[in-house]
């Protein structure tokens, strides 16, 4: 990749390859993109979800994981997050002139989620999901994998994370917006804001 030019802001992209005796991951992003997804996990809820992550973003998002599905999908899942996070961290730079904090709340139909997000460079996730959610969504999506996959997600990426669904009933539903929301907080917070000058923390660093 050729340098930028002299007063133009460096491509925001992100690669990570995570492999191990169970998985084997890549992941590229581009913070700058138009929403361009390219995912293949062989979990087809958890490809819809990465779809809307990139779509709902503007992130060009490639994913493409070979996990050991013959035992379950938790392995695939985990490791494509920790990928997917260190990716995102890697595309944020230093956090120079960007905005940091990113807010949103997406319905769909019966459920709502509301996600807010600081790029504070200090992992740590509040998550609260409605109680009584199906266990299952299809035959490989484990509904209590969506915490882990942010947590996984977060802990990679270096930031704080906050994510409620006060109401829903859908278990498909409250797992998407849930996504949509975390797409639309994230495209906030990483934002260019024109009026900022240097790294947004009174620290100097994020």
């Amino acid at each position: 990749m050729t340098s930028p030019a002299v007063g133009e802001p460096r491509p925001r992209v992100g690669r990570a390859e995570r492999t191990t005796k169970e998985t084997s991951v890549l992941v590229e992003v581009d913070l700058d993109g138009t929403g361009q997804v390219e995912v293949s996990t062989g979990v087809g809820f958890f490809d819809h979800m990465l779809a809307q992550l990139g779509k709902h973003g503007l992130f060009d998002l490639t994913v493409k994981t070979d996990g050991d599905l013959h035992i379950d999908s938790h392995h695939t899942i985990e490791d494509t997050a920790l990928a997917l996070g260190a990716a995102f961290r890697e595309a944020l730079g230093d956090k120079s002139g960007l905005r940091r904090f990113g807010s949103a709340s997406c319905p769909l139909d019966e459920s709502l989620a509301e996600v807010t997000v600081d790029l504070s460079g200090r992992p740590y996730l509040v998550h609260a999901e409605p109680e009584g959610m199906a266990p299952m969504i299809g035959p490989e999506y484990d509904t209590t994998l969506t915490r882990h996959i942010l947590e996984s997600f977060v802990a990679q990426a270096a930031i704080c994370l906050h994510v409620r669904v006060p109401y829903g009933r859908n278990a498909h539903h409250i797992v998407e917006a849930q996504f949509k929301a975390l797409a639309r907080a994230l495209r906030e917070a990483t934002e260019r804001d024109p009026r900022a000058v240097g790294v947004p923390s009174t620290k100097g660093v994020l």
